[in-house]
Protein backbone atom coordinates (compact mmCIF):
# COMPACT_ATOMS: atom_id res chain seq x y z
CA UNK A 1 0.00 0.00 0.00
CA UNK A 2 3.22 2.16 0.41
CA UNK A 3 4.66 1.69 -2.40
CA UNK A 4 1.13 2.54 -4.04
CA UNK A 5 0.69 5.75 -2.60
CA UNK A 6 4.62 6.27 -2.92
CA UNK A 7 4.44 5.94 -6.73
CA UNK A 8 1.06 7.70 -7.01
CA UNK A 9 2.95 10.50 -5.33
CA UNK A 10 5.96 10.59 -7.28
CA UNK A 11 3.42 10.82 -10.45
CA UNK A 12 1.73 13.80 -8.91
CA UNK A 13 4.98 15.49 -8.49
CA UNK A 14 6.32 14.80 -12.01
CA UNK A 15 3.02 15.62 -13.36
CA UNK A 16 2.83 18.90 -11.71
CA UNK A 17 6.62 20.11 -12.60
CA UNK A 18 5.69 19.26 -16.38
CA UNK A 19 2.72 21.77 -15.48
CA UNK A 20 5.03 24.30 -13.92
CA UNK A 21 7.80 23.90 -16.86
CA UNK A 22 5.41 24.38 -19.45
CA UNK A 23 3.30 27.35 -17.59
CA UNK A 24 6.60 29.08 -17.40
CA UNK A 25 7.82 28.64 -20.99
CA UNK A 26 4.24 29.99 -21.96
CA UNK A 27 3.96 33.09 -19.81
CA UNK A 28 7.83 33.98 -21.08
CA UNK A 29 6.55 33.93 -24.36
CA UNK A 30 3.01 35.19 -23.88
CA UNK A 31 3.91 37.81 -21.19
CA UNK A 32 3.66 40.53 -24.28
CA UNK A 33 0.04 39.68 -24.13
CA UNK A 34 -0.59 39.66 -20.22
CA UNK A 35 -2.35 43.46 -20.18
CA UNK A 36 -4.59 42.06 -23.27
CA UNK A 37 -5.44 39.17 -21.30
CA UNK A 38 -6.31 41.01 -18.67
CA UNK A 39 -8.56 43.31 -19.94
CA UNK A 40 -10.19 40.91 -21.70
CA UNK A 41 -11.11 39.00 -18.63
CA UNK A 42 -11.81 42.93 -16.73
CA UNK A 43 -14.63 43.11 -19.29
CA UNK A 44 -15.92 40.06 -19.45
CA UNK A 45 -16.47 40.36 -15.90
CA UNK A 46 -18.75 43.26 -16.48
CA UNK A 47 -20.68 42.08 -19.84
CA UNK A 48 -20.74 38.59 -19.16
CA UNK A 49 -24.48 38.87 -16.78
CA UNK A 50 -25.77 40.80 -19.99
CA UNK A 51 -24.42 38.10 -22.45
CA UNK A 52 -25.89 35.09 -21.10
CA UNK A 53 -29.40 37.11 -20.13
CA UNK A 54 -29.24 38.58 -23.95
CA UNK A 55 -28.39 34.67 -25.44
CA UNK A 56 -30.43 32.26 -23.04
CA UNK A 57 -33.41 34.52 -22.17
CA UNK A 58 -34.06 36.35 -25.30
CA UNK A 59 -32.42 34.07 -27.51
CA UNK A 60 -30.25 36.48 -29.49
CA UNK A 61 -27.17 35.07 -31.82
CA UNK A 62 -24.00 34.63 -29.88
CA UNK A 63 -21.87 36.14 -32.19
CA UNK A 64 -24.28 39.09 -32.87
CA UNK A 65 -24.76 39.97 -29.13
CA UNK A 66 -20.90 39.63 -28.42
CA UNK A 67 -19.90 42.13 -31.33
CA UNK A 68 -22.81 44.30 -29.27
CA UNK A 69 -21.75 44.10 -26.19
CA UNK A 70 -17.86 44.76 -27.25
CA UNK A 71 -18.94 47.60 -29.34
CA UNK A 72 -21.06 49.12 -26.13
CA UNK A 73 -18.17 48.60 -24.47
CA UNK A 74 -15.67 50.53 -26.98
CA UNK A 75 -17.94 53.35 -26.70
CA UNK A 76 -18.36 53.10 -22.87
CA UNK A 77 -15.34 52.50 -21.92
CA UNK A 78 -12.39 53.21 -24.37
CA UNK A 79 -13.65 55.55 -26.47
CA UNK A 80 -13.87 58.51 -23.64
CA UNK A 81 -10.40 57.47 -22.53
CA UNK A 82 -8.86 57.54 -26.13
CA UNK A 83 -10.75 61.09 -26.73
CA UNK A 84 -8.89 62.10 -23.20
CA UNK A 85 -5.81 60.58 -24.57
CA UNK A 86 -6.44 62.46 -28.13
CA UNK A 87 -6.54 65.86 -26.31
CA UNK A 88 -3.74 65.71 -24.03
CA UNK A 89 -1.76 64.77 -27.45
CA UNK A 90 -2.67 67.64 -29.17
CA UNK A 91 -1.41 69.54 -25.93
CA UNK A 92 2.01 68.09 -25.68
CA UNK A 93 4.10 71.26 -27.23
CA UNK A 94 1.68 73.25 -25.15
CA UNK A 95 2.60 70.89 -21.69
CA UNK A 96 6.02 71.04 -22.70
CA UNK A 97 6.30 74.69 -23.07
CA UNK A 98 4.47 75.03 -20.02
CA UNK A 99 6.73 72.64 -18.30
CA UNK A 100 9.23 75.90 -18.72
CA UNK A 101 6.93 78.51 -17.66
CA UNK A 102 6.31 76.51 -14.79
CA UNK A 103 9.99 76.19 -13.66
CA UNK A 104 10.52 79.62 -14.14
CA UNK A 105 7.40 80.51 -11.94
CA UNK A 106 8.79 78.08 -9.31
CA UNK A 107 11.83 80.01 -9.27
CA UNK A 108 10.45 83.55 -8.73
CA UNK A 109 8.26 82.03 -6.05
CA UNK A 110 11.32 80.06 -4.35
CA UNK A 111 13.13 83.48 -4.81
CA UNK A 112 10.72 85.58 -2.83
CA UNK A 113 10.21 82.75 -0.53
CA UNK A 114 14.26 82.56 0.01
CA UNK A 115 14.26 87.06 0.25
CA UNK A 116 11.88 87.07 2.98
CA UNK A 117 13.20 84.30 5.10
CA UNK A 118 16.43 84.51 4.56
CA UNK A 119 16.71 80.54 3.63
CA UNK A 120 17.82 78.42 0.94
CA UNK A 121 15.38 75.98 -0.79
CA UNK A 122 16.60 75.06 -4.60
CA UNK A 123 19.31 76.21 -6.21
CA UNK A 124 18.77 77.34 -10.02
CA UNK A 125 20.87 74.24 -11.15
CA UNK A 126 17.99 71.73 -9.45
CA UNK A 127 15.29 73.59 -10.87
CA UNK A 128 16.44 73.38 -14.22
CA UNK A 129 17.28 69.75 -14.22
CA UNK A 130 13.63 69.76 -13.01
CA UNK A 131 12.33 71.50 -15.85
CA UNK A 132 14.19 69.20 -18.51
CA UNK A 133 13.27 66.11 -16.55
CA UNK A 134 9.53 67.26 -17.42
CA UNK A 135 10.02 68.42 -20.91
CA UNK A 136 11.46 65.17 -21.66
CA UNK A 137 9.32 62.65 -19.70
CA UNK A 138 5.93 64.31 -20.75
CA UNK A 139 5.92 63.33 -24.59
CA UNK A 140 7.25 59.67 -23.44
CA UNK A 141 4.20 59.38 -20.90
CA UNK A 142 2.02 60.44 -23.33
CA UNK A 143 3.19 58.59 -26.54
CA UNK A 144 3.28 55.16 -24.24
CA UNK A 145 -0.35 55.32 -24.27
CA UNK A 146 -0.32 55.20 -28.02
CA UNK A 147 0.99 51.98 -27.59
CA UNK A 148 -1.90 50.18 -26.31
CA UNK A 149 -3.49 49.31 -29.91
CA UNK A 150 -2.15 46.46 -30.84
CA UNK A 151 -3.88 45.17 -26.42
CA UNK A 152 -6.47 46.54 -27.65
CA UNK A 153 -7.00 44.39 -30.56
CA UNK A 154 -5.60 41.80 -28.44
CA UNK A 155 -7.97 42.32 -25.73
CA UNK A 156 -11.35 42.21 -28.05
CA UNK A 157 -10.00 39.39 -29.88
CA UNK A 158 -10.17 37.48 -27.04
CA UNK A 159 -12.96 38.66 -24.97
CA UNK A 160 -15.22 37.93 -27.85
CA UNK A 161 -14.40 34.01 -27.88
CA UNK A 162 -14.75 34.65 -23.72
CA UNK A 163 -18.26 35.81 -24.65
CA UNK A 164 -19.49 33.48 -27.01
CA UNK A 165 -17.97 30.68 -25.05
CA UNK A 166 -18.41 32.24 -21.60
CA UNK A 167 -20.79 29.73 -20.32
CA UNK A 168 -18.64 26.92 -21.25
CA UNK A 169 -15.11 28.32 -19.98
CA UNK A 170 -17.16 29.15 -16.29
CA UNK A 171 -18.56 25.45 -16.04
CA UNK A 172 -15.14 23.83 -16.79
CA UNK A 173 -13.27 26.16 -14.75
CA UNK A 174 -15.95 25.38 -11.78
CA UNK A 175 -15.11 21.33 -12.52
CA UNK A 176 -11.39 21.61 -12.71
CA UNK A 177 -10.26 24.51 -10.23
CA UNK A 178 -8.79 22.12 -7.17
CA UNK A 179 -10.79 23.63 -4.31
CA UNK A 180 -13.77 23.38 -2.83
CA UNK A 181 -17.26 24.52 -4.61
CA UNK A 182 -18.13 27.25 -1.85
CA UNK A 183 -14.24 28.40 -2.26
CA UNK A 184 -14.72 28.41 -5.97
CA UNK A 185 -18.21 30.86 -5.84
CA UNK A 186 -16.25 32.75 -3.02
CA UNK A 187 -13.33 33.24 -5.65
CA UNK A 188 -15.93 33.97 -8.27
CA UNK A 189 -18.15 36.35 -6.27
CA UNK A 190 -14.99 38.80 -4.84
CA UNK A 191 -13.15 38.38 -8.48
CA UNK A 192 -16.43 40.15 -9.59
CA UNK A 193 -16.28 43.15 -6.69
CA UNK A 194 -12.87 43.65 -7.19
CA UNK A 195 -12.98 44.31 -11.05
CA UNK A 196 -16.21 46.61 -10.14
CA UNK A 197 -14.19 48.71 -7.74
CA UNK A 198 -11.65 48.99 -9.43
CA UNK A 199 -12.55 48.65 -13.22
CA UNK A 200 -15.42 51.14 -12.84
CA UNK A 201 -14.32 52.74 -9.28
CA UNK A 202 -11.21 54.04 -9.57
CA UNK A 203 -11.68 55.53 -13.56
CA UNK A 204 -15.08 57.34 -12.24
CA UNK A 205 -13.60 59.29 -9.55
CA UNK A 206 -10.87 60.44 -11.63
CA UNK A 207 -13.33 62.00 -13.61
CA UNK A 208 -15.85 63.25 -11.31
CA UNK A 209 -12.62 64.79 -9.99
CA UNK A 210 -11.47 65.95 -13.04
CA UNK A 211 -14.76 67.67 -13.93
CA UNK A 212 -14.75 69.39 -10.19
CA UNK A 213 -11.27 70.44 -11.28
CA UNK A 214 -13.30 71.94 -14.21
CA UNK A 215 -15.30 74.08 -12.56
CA UNK A 216 -12.88 75.54 -10.68
CA UNK A 217 -10.74 76.34 -13.26
CA UNK A 218 -12.96 78.07 -15.42
CA UNK A 219 -14.06 80.15 -12.46
CA UNK A 220 -10.83 81.02 -11.33
CA UNK A 221 -9.71 81.86 -14.88
CA UNK A 222 -7.14 79.27 -16.21
CA UNK A 223 -5.64 78.83 -19.54
CA UNK A 224 -6.65 75.89 -21.23
CA UNK A 225 -9.19 74.61 -18.84
CA UNK A 226 -10.23 71.60 -20.94
CA UNK A 227 -6.40 70.78 -20.94
CA UNK A 228 -6.15 70.77 -17.17
CA UNK A 229 -9.59 68.74 -16.85
CA UNK A 230 -7.59 65.90 -18.42
CA UNK A 231 -4.53 66.61 -16.76
CA UNK A 232 -6.49 66.18 -13.48
CA UNK A 233 -8.41 62.97 -14.75
CA UNK A 234 -5.34 61.07 -15.10
CA UNK A 235 -3.65 62.50 -11.89
CA UNK A 236 -6.64 61.50 -10.27
CA UNK A 237 -5.43 58.04 -10.83
CA UNK A 238 -1.88 58.44 -9.69
CA UNK A 239 -1.38 56.89 -5.49
CA UNK A 240 -0.08 59.36 -2.64
CA UNK A 241 -0.06 62.69 -4.79
CA UNK A 242 -3.32 62.23 -7.15
CA UNK A 243 -4.91 65.51 -8.66
CA UNK A 244 -2.09 67.70 -6.73
CA UNK A 245 -0.23 67.05 -10.08
CA UNK A 246 -2.66 69.63 -11.79
CA UNK A 247 -3.86 72.20 -9.28
CA UNK A 248 -0.51 72.77 -7.08
CA UNK A 249 1.46 73.83 -10.32
CA UNK A 250 -1.51 76.02 -11.80
CA UNK A 251 -1.14 77.96 -7.81
CA UNK A 252 2.80 78.30 -8.89
CA UNK A 253 1.66 79.57 -12.07
CA UNK A 254 -0.72 82.12 -10.44
CA UNK A 255 1.89 83.15 -7.72
CA UNK A 256 4.32 83.57 -10.31
CA UNK A 257 1.69 86.22 -12.56
CA UNK A 258 1.37 88.33 -9.32
CA UNK A 259 -2.09 86.41 -9.09
CA UNK A 260 -2.09 86.04 -5.40
CA UNK A 261 -5.71 85.62 -4.92
CA UNK A 262 -6.08 83.09 -7.86
CA UNK A 263 -3.36 81.52 -6.39
CA UNK A 264 -4.66 80.58 -2.95
CA UNK A 265 -8.27 80.41 -4.10
CA UNK A 266 -6.48 77.44 -6.18
CA UNK A 267 -4.91 76.22 -3.56
CA UNK A 268 -8.05 76.28 -1.26
CA UNK A 269 -9.84 74.45 -4.23
CA UNK A 270 -7.81 72.14 -4.61
CA UNK A 271 -7.03 70.77 -1.28
CA UNK A 272 -10.33 71.96 0.03
CA UNK A 273 -12.72 70.80 -2.48
CA UNK A 274 -11.40 68.66 -4.94
CA UNK A 275 -9.18 66.55 -2.12
CA UNK A 276 -11.90 65.99 -0.10
CA UNK A 277 -13.87 65.07 -2.99
CA UNK A 278 -11.38 62.40 -3.55
CA UNK A 279 -11.44 60.85 0.09
CA UNK A 280 -15.16 61.06 0.83
CA UNK A 281 -15.76 58.86 -2.61
CA UNK A 282 -12.49 56.74 -1.91
CA UNK A 283 -13.98 55.76 1.45
CA UNK A 284 -17.77 55.47 0.10
CA UNK A 285 -18.04 54.68 -3.26
CA UNK A 286 -15.02 52.20 -3.25
CA UNK A 287 -16.31 50.52 -0.27
CA UNK A 288 -19.62 50.19 -1.28
CA UNK A 289 -18.74 48.86 -4.74
CA UNK A 290 -15.82 45.95 -3.64
CA UNK A 291 -14.53 47.10 0.03
CA UNK A 292 -10.98 47.76 -1.39
CA UNK A 293 -8.89 49.44 1.03
CA UNK A 294 -7.42 52.14 0.65
CA UNK A 295 -3.27 50.93 1.02
CA UNK A 296 -4.83 47.96 -1.86
CA UNK A 297 -5.40 50.96 -4.34
CA UNK A 298 -2.33 52.81 -3.59
CA UNK A 299 0.41 50.07 -3.68
CA UNK A 300 -1.38 48.41 -6.46
CA UNK A 301 -1.69 51.54 -8.29
CA UNK A 302 2.35 51.34 -8.50
CA UNK A 303 2.89 48.44 -8.81
CA UNK A 304 0.48 48.25 -11.85
CA UNK A 305 2.31 51.20 -13.24
CA UNK A 306 5.81 49.34 -13.18
CA UNK A 307 4.48 46.60 -14.69
CA UNK A 308 1.76 47.14 -17.38
CA UNK A 309 2.53 50.89 -17.99
CA UNK A 310 -0.83 53.28 -18.25
CA UNK A 311 -2.99 50.75 -17.83
CA UNK A 312 -1.74 49.07 -14.96
CA UNK A 313 -3.72 51.87 -13.12
CA UNK A 314 -6.57 49.77 -13.09
CA UNK A 315 -4.94 46.36 -13.07
CA UNK A 316 -2.63 46.79 -10.77
CA UNK A 317 -5.29 46.49 -7.61
CA UNK A 318 -6.70 43.47 -9.15
CA UNK A 319 -3.58 42.03 -8.54
CA UNK A 320 -2.97 42.84 -4.96
CA UNK A 321 -6.90 41.87 -4.14
CA UNK A 322 -6.86 38.92 -5.85
CA UNK A 323 -3.15 37.93 -4.24
CA UNK A 324 -4.92 38.88 -0.23
CA UNK A 325 -7.94 36.45 -1.31
CA UNK A 326 -6.01 33.77 -2.57
CA UNK A 327 -4.30 33.72 0.54
CA UNK A 328 -7.73 33.65 2.14
CA UNK A 329 -8.80 30.87 0.45
CA UNK A 330 -5.75 28.95 1.02
CA UNK A 331 -6.41 29.21 4.49
CA UNK A 332 -9.98 27.91 4.17
CA UNK A 333 -9.04 24.83 1.83
CA UNK A 334 -5.66 23.27 3.69
CA UNK A 335 -5.13 25.22 7.10
CA UNK A 336 -8.84 24.38 8.23
CA UNK A 337 -9.14 21.13 6.59
CA UNK A 338 -5.53 20.23 8.64
CA UNK A 339 -6.92 21.44 11.80
CA UNK A 340 -10.47 19.37 11.62
CA UNK A 341 -8.34 16.26 10.78
CA UNK A 342 -5.29 17.14 13.73
CA UNK A 343 -8.81 16.96 15.67
CA UNK A 344 -10.23 14.03 14.41
CA UNK A 345 -6.83 11.95 15.17
CA UNK A 346 -6.77 13.38 18.77
CA UNK A 347 -10.37 12.28 19.54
Amino acid sequence: MSNVIDQNRVRQIFFILILLVLGILLFIELQTFLPALLGAITIYILLHRWMFFLNEKKKWNKGLTAFLLMLFSFIVILLPVGLLINMLSSKVSYAVQHSEELIQSLKKVVGNIESQFGITLASDENLNQLGSTIAKSLPGILGATFNTLTTIFFMYFILYFMLVNGRYMENALYEHVPLKDKNVERLGKEIHMMVMSNAIGIPLIAFVQGLIGLVGYLILGVDEPFFWFGVTCIAAMLPVVGAALAYVPLAIIFFANDKTGQGIGMLIFGFGIIGTVDNVLRFTLLKKLGNVHPLTTVFGVIIGLNLFGFIGLIFGPLLISLFMLLLKIYSNEFITKQRDINKIMEN
